[in-house]
């Protein structure tokens, strides 16, 4: 039997670093979301004016129900 492909699904998150924020600083805040909360980092742009805007992405993880699986039904 075949499983029919699903198409993944991200969640995302944009984070706005000022242009005062150090190197290392903005470093140190996207190695933290990567590591504890599992983003990747999806997009960067960068200003002008020095500002960034960054956007992360994780995977939605959904339970699959188990084929031939049935609600259970209210006891009488």
């Amino acid at each position: 039997m075949r499983e029919m492909s699903v198409p993944i699904e991200y969640e995302t998150r944009k984070i706005q670093l000022p242009r005062t924020m150090s190197t290392n600083a903005a470093r140190q805040l996207l190695t933290d979301h990567a590591e504890y909360g599992s983003w990747e980092l999806a997009r960067l742009r960068r200003y002008p004016d020095g500002t960034k805007d960054v956007w992360l992405r994780r995977k939605i993880i959904r339970a699959r129900r188990p084929y031939g699986w049935a609600p259970p039904t209210a006891a009488d």
